[in-house]
């Protein structure tokens, strides 16, 4: 039986002589792995088709899928959105290089979430469109969003009261913990702010330098390390931390 879906890619590899193997992101069934056949073909056909299966595209889909199989396969696919810059733009590609990885990192089990696929899908979109500010922030965001979205979400906010964030505990506290995972008043402040923001314009507001992202980006790892079992490191975040 076929079902159509949205899906984000995450990863592909070569599979046999002209086909691939991708894993994706999907509206309907989480993280699914999909056989492609045929793409890497050398005919007019084929030519190009490649393209479709880069990591951060996000394609319209018709799946067949069994949920007995581990190993799923497209019958048909399209581009849903077809970037402007984040193919060729090297500070957006890094950022959506970063968030991919991160789901990768984050999801562990197959099962659908609707609403973490449009917030994410939405977040690639307004990467691909944002200004340089916005560009810069929107990791930040999206990792605090994630963490939420995961049952991750930072309890409190920064006040005088409350001015360091645990990140062992996952909220914001009075005074430094006993332990060394913590970050200071001023990121954590930064990160109540972040971690309050609406609407995706409002990261226009919030004007920082590479340091203090490199700093944050570094923290919010360590926060996603200590709450996910085998969470790993990101080999897109030093990148990401270069080109900010």
């Amino acid at each position: 039986m076929t079902h159509k879906t949205k899906g984000i890619i995450l990863r592909t590899i070569a599979y046999g002589e002209t086909s691939v193997i991708t894993t994706a992101y999907t509206e309907l069934f989480g993280i699914q792995s999909y056989i492609v056949k045929g793409v890497r073909k050398s005919s007019k056909t084929s030519q190009g088709k490649g393209n479709y299966f880069q990591a951060g595209a996000m394609l319209e889909m018709e799946v067949y899928h069994n949920e007995l199989k581990n190993l799923q396969f497209i019958k048909e696919f399209q581009w849903s959105y077809l970037y402007v810059h984040v193919f060729y733009n090297v500070v957006k590609n890094a950022a959506a290089m970063y968030m991919i990885e991160l789901l990768q990192h984050s999801l562990k089990q197959p099962e659908a979430n609707p609403e973490l696929f449009y917030f994410t899908e939405d977040t690639l979109k307004q990467l691909d469109t944002g200004n340089d500010t916005l560009t810069a922030n929107l990791p930040l965001f999206f990792t605090l969003r994630l963490a939420a979205e995961l049952g991750l979400r930072i309890q409190g906010a920064y006040s005088t009261l409350t001015p360091i964030l645990d990140l062992q505990e996952g909220m914001f506290v009075h005074e430094p913990p006993a332990h060394a995972y913590y970050v200071t008043e001023e990121l954590s402040n930064i990160t109540s702010q972040i971690n309050n923001v609406m609407f995706y314009n409002n990261l226009q507001n919030i004007s920082l330098n590479r340091n203090t992202r490199r700093s944050l980006l570094q923290a919010y790892q360590l926060f996603f390390a200590l709450h996910i079992s085998d969470f790993g490191e990101l080999r897109s975040l030093q990148v990401l931390q270069e080109v900010l």
